[in-house]
């Protein structure tokens, strides 16, 4: 169905054009879309009788009337005053406009429908290529998944902002499957690397924060070569949403290729999270670490365990960072100095990260 927007867009461009008052009604005789203000009852009333009748259009009292059809069903009339032969042109005009418009908003229907069950594996492999095939899909096509989450006003239209930055691109689909998620499904040509795929990413990020003014993230799947493993990508995708705001909250583009060890840690069980802890800290909590501590520790990581470099940017003395090492060497047994020790501690920091934010995110 097409928007009562669109269609008032429609008529109000078709009167810039014309001069000529339309309107948009359904065959209840609701007026969806209308250049008059107020439409006179009885045109209004005319309608019964003219749904009824096997005429495609109609003049009656002042009024041109022509039905729009939808799979064989009447779906709108359209009206239009004036009884002359132009304005006859023109209500024709009018309505093929419409029939147009509901052609094309079907078709895109059925293929967002498509996609968003091919996104959600609710489509049997035969059914797949069946369908596809109908809708002019092609198969054996490089794709890959963005996944696009947002958290503007309802109002702002983010799916057709999406559509509109590639608007050339007539084999990319734009889909949405719960309140804050939209998906774009994205062809690739055979020489777009990495650097170009995330390159869109960007292109995305910076288009939507521009407009929506707010949180924007996007992540992005692994690319793949046939319909059936686009689920696939869109699963990667929304692994590496999940596997970002846990790990790198500070980063509103993430890659699944890219996601590292927090991919890994992402996938243990919880049971087998406790225990490493456990081991690790010998029965200490990380609540019994101190602010600064843990920030001279991811300082001391950041700077690839350099201690005169990590000390400067922290503007302590390096006697300083040595004592607090040697603190924390005391407390869990790690001298994070040493390369294995500060790669067990490392982890342990991402594990305890994992579990906090199941906890917190537990249904």
């Amino acid at each position: 169905m097409i928007s009562n927007q669109i269609l008032q867009t429609t008529i109000d461009g078709l009167k810039n054009i014309t001069r000529r008052e339309l309107s948009v009604v359904e065959r209840e005789g609701k007026v969806v879309a209308s250049t008059e203000e107020d439409m006179q009852n009885q045109v209004l009333n005319n309608i019964e009788l003219f749904v009824a009748s096997p005429a495609e259009n109609q003049l009656v009292t002042g009024f041109q009337y022509f039905k729009v059809f939808e799979g064989g069903n009447i779906e709108y009339i359209v009206l239009i005053k004036g009884e002359d032969e132009e304005t006859f042109r023109i209500g024709k005009m009018a309505a093929f406009q419409i029939q147009s418009l509901l052609v094309a908003y079907k078709e895109r229907y059925d293929k967002d429908n498509f996609i968003k069950n091919l996104l959600l594996d609710n489509l049997l492999l035969v059914d797949i290529y069946s369908r596809a095939k109908k809708l002019h899909i092609e198969n054996n096509v490089r794709r890959i998944v963005y996944l696009i989450e947002t958290e503007v006003d309802k109002e702002l239209n983010i799916v057709e902002i999406v559509r509109s930055i590639f608007p050339a691109k007539m084999k990319d689909f734009v889909t949405v499957v719960d309140e804050k998620s939209i998906i774009l499904v994205k062809e690739l040509k055979d020489t777009d690397n990495r650097e170009k795929i995330e390159s869109i990413a960007k292109t995305i990020y910076d288009t939507l924060t521009a407009e929506a003014m707010s949180n924007i993230y996007v992540a992005i799947g692994t690319d793949v070569k046939d319909l059936k493993n686009v689920s696939s990508s869109y699963k990667e995708a929304k692994m590496a949403l999940e596997v970002g705001r846990i790990f790198e909250e500070s980063k509103h583009i993430v890659n699944y290729k890219q996601l590292g060890i927090g991919r890994l840690i992402y996938q243990l069980p919880m049971p087998l999270c406790r225990m490493f802890i456990s081991e690790v800290l010998h029965g200490l909590s990380m609540d019994q670490f101190d602010e600064e501590t843990l920030t001279t520790v991811n300082k001391f990581f950041d700077n690839n365990l350099n201690v005169s470099e990590t000390s400067r940017q922290l503007y302590i003395h390096r006697n300083t960072l040595v004592y607090r090492l040697d603190k924390l060497q005391k407390m869990t047994g790690l001298d994070l100095r040493n390369f294995d020790d500060a790669i067990v501690f490392k982890i342990m920091l991402m594990v305890s990260k994992y579990m906090t934010y199941k906890e917190n995110f537990r249904y």
